[in-house]
């Protein structure tokens, strides 16, 4: 079972708490099917496909269920039966739609760890595992996330990307890594952080109103 943990986060500007995505017991269906033999090795476990299903939540783009299902599951998992696949893909989907309506209304989503490393490297923890499956899903339709302003996505992203250790090979990140406070902090302010990717991507920005044109005097009057 992946361990899973309710955090003590930061509240939301309303003080509201943040909202779990799914019932501890739907989270249970999951990681037990997750973790089973009737999915294949490359598959990700519970805390990587929540990651990468509210990442999905966030996208400027929709993916049908058959692409974002053969990205999670790399592959057909054995089922059971129709009942069991309709079961599990109802599960996902519901994680990833109740995702959509925490962000909607301003709300922080629950993220399944508490939200600190301990002084741990971050890919060793289901931090790095949750920010890992979240880029996963930023993967599955890259140029959709950088089209319209990359460098804003890539500053947007920067926590996700260094605290999953995908990129630890790049000497940029790699010295950021270093940085054990910094990390800490990004991690104390994931849920906020994916707020405000939502609130980048899903809603359009104000649209100033229009200014009133200034009278112009009518013709042959001089304006005083």
């Amino acid at each position: 079972m992946a361990e899973r943990h309710h955090m003590p986060a930061a509240n939301s500007p309303d003080n509201s708490p943040p909202q779990p995505l799914l019932e501890d017991e739907q989270l249970d269906r999951l990681d037990d099917f997750l973790d089973s033999d009737q999915v294949g090795e490359d598959a990700l476990d519970l805390i990587s496909a929540h990651g990468f299903l509210v990442a999905l939540a966030v996208a400027p783009s929709e993916l049908s269920p058959t692409q974002w299902l053969a990205e999670l599951f790399q592959g057909e998992p054995t089922y059971r039966d129709d009942a069991e696949r309709n079961d599990i893909i109802h599960l996902l989907t519901l994680l990833r739609d109740n995702a959509v309506a925490v962000l909607e209304q301003g709300g922080l989503p629950e993220l399944p760890f508490e939200l600190t490393l301990d002084g741990l490297p971050s890919e060793e923890t289901p931090i790095g595992d949750w920010c890992a499956g979240f880029m996963e899903g930023v993967f599955s339709d890259e140029s959709a996330w950088f089209q319209d302003d990359e460098e804003a996505a890539a500053t947007l992203l920067l926590p996700f990307m260094l605290l999953s250790g995908l990129f630890d090979d790049e000497p940029d990140m790699a010295e950021m890594a270093k940085d054990q406070a910094s990390q800490e902090a990004f991690v104390a302010q994931l849920p906020e952080l994916v707020l405000d990717l939502y609130l980048h991507y899903r809603v359009p920005p104000e649209t100033p109103k229009p200014k009133p044109r200034k009278k112009t005097p009518a013709k042959g009057k001089k304006r005083k």
